[in-house]
């Protein structure tokens, strides 16, 4: 097994959608006219009837604000760098609760218990450190190295 290529975190495709949604409005932050759904599914192979749950849901959170009308759509409510990832996990994903274990605790499964929730930790302190914002600027440098080649 190449561990490379192991996740031990899963990334769903629901937190996968909401994140390039919510890229897409924090691109368009700033701009007049909010994001319609069509809009947003032109740009990030999202299907729809998914990404109407979602926006659904982060509305009723107060990320996004919907606007009704011909020129209706999406809008972010908040700034870019005030929004964390871990939040959006957090809130498409809902609170992970504590497993409960029907087991006695040993020595060694404390110990096991014990490095899972330093890995834990650690992957909740990296989607802390990253905003919207900072997605939106590493698009942007990564678009702007110039055309890339995939073969």
């Amino acid at each position: 097994m190449n561990s490379q290529n192991y996740t031990l975190l899963d990334l769903s495709s629901k937190v996968e959608y909401a994140l390039l949604a919510l890229l897409e409005l924090a691109s368009n932050k700033g701009k007049r006219a909010p994001l319609t759904m069509s809009e947003i599914t032109a740009k990030q192979p999202i299907p729809e009837r998914y990404l109407e749950q979602i926006l659904t849901s982060l509305r009723r959170a107060g990320v996004v604000q919907s606007h009704r009308g011909s020129r209706g759509g999406f809008v972010l409510v908040r700034e870019p760098w005030q929004i964390t990832l871990l939040e959006i996990v957090t809130l498409v994903e809902g609170e992970r609760k504590e497993r409960e274990s029907s087991h006695p605790p040993t020595l060694e499964r404390n110990l096991v218990h014990e490095i899972w929730e330093q890995a834990n930790i650690a992957s909740v302190e990296v989607l802390r450190s990253y905003t919207l914002q900072d997605l939106c600027q590493q698009r942007e440098a990564r678009l702007q190295q110039g055309p890339m080649y995939y073969i």
